[in-house]
């Protein structure tokens, strides 16, 4: 545990010390350069811009994972075992005895998940702490994704990442939520969201994905293989009906609406 606690940690500070550290000398190299104008400089300079603008770039994962969660689609509605295959590429678990329903709930589940990890957790600590914090943040998570399983092999190793990121989440994975119910027009389902979104094992991951599921009135959840042990996750939702394509396309719209929402707002934020 110890040692799972210095690499999170170590790797956690170091990255936000590096991005830190980088941005404040493009600052000094700025001012080096306009030193001789003998004017103040009241904006970042260009290269501080370039700066953040890659950082936030490549800091945001929209776009590909709905790529990926299309194609599962497409490509179980050819053949189970293809679907298999695709969404193998984008979860943690075992695919190999998937059902096309669980193919296909696994890929909108992802999704839902991804929409508060991927895009709006990254947002929320841009608008918290800048780009330090924002690439601290998907360093966070790409530690949690690496090593904060519940496992024989990683349950004591990267339990330190595993909180972390669970304290990093809270209130993104909420924010998420109440987004998508924005996008879709229905607040109504925050009861169900609050009720549903502690059916799960992750502290945060249940909320996003219950408000999907309550939006497409479908059931997510239930028992999963990760890493050849069974974890016997309990429901999200009750109606267990046939997921189809026009409902990884509405869930595709609802993600791609609560980004729009949620930029908008920093963006105000900002100009405040």
């Amino acid at each position: 545990m110890l040692k799972g606690a210095l690499l999170a940690v170590g790797l956690i500070l170091l990255v936000f010390g590096i991005v830190w550290g980088i941005r404040h000398l493009l600052g000094i190299f700025a001012l080096l350069i306009f030193d001789g104008t003998h004017q103040q400089v009241y904006q970042l300079p260009l290269f501080l811009w370039i700066f953040d603008v890659v950082a936030i770039f490549y800091c945001l994962a929209g776009t590909t994972l709905i790529r990926e969660v299309r194609e599962v689609f497409h490509a179980v509605d050819r053949s189970l075992e293809e679907g298999r295959k695709q969404v193998a590429r984008i979860v943690g678990r075992d695919t190999s005895e998937l059902s096309a329903q669980e193919v296909r709930t696994a890929a909108l589940e992802t999704l839902a998940e991804n929409l508060s990890d991927g895009v709006i957790a990254p947002l929320f600590w841009l608008a918290i702490g800048g780009v330090p914090a924002m690439v601290t943040y998907k360093m966070v998570n790409t530690l949690d994704s690496m090593i904060g399983y519940r496992t024989e092999r990683y349950k004591d190793f990267g339990c330190w990442a595993a909180h972390i990121d669970d304290v990093a989440n809270y209130i993104p994975a909420r924010l998420t939520a109440l987004l998508m119910l924005i996008a879709a027009g229905k607040p109504q389902l925050l009861g169900f969201v609050w009720r549903n979104g502690r059916n799960h094992a992750s502290p945060n991951s249940g909320y996003p994905e219950a408000a999907l599921a309550g939006i497409l009135n479908s059931r997510f959840g239930g028992p999963h293989y990760y890493f050849g042990e069974l974890f016997d996750k309990p429901y999200i939702g009750e109606n267990a009906r046939e997921l189809t394509t026009a409902d990884m396309q509405k869930a595709v719209r609802i993600n791609r609406t609560a980004e729009v929402l949620a930029i908008v707002i920093i963006t105000v934020i900002y100009c405040l």
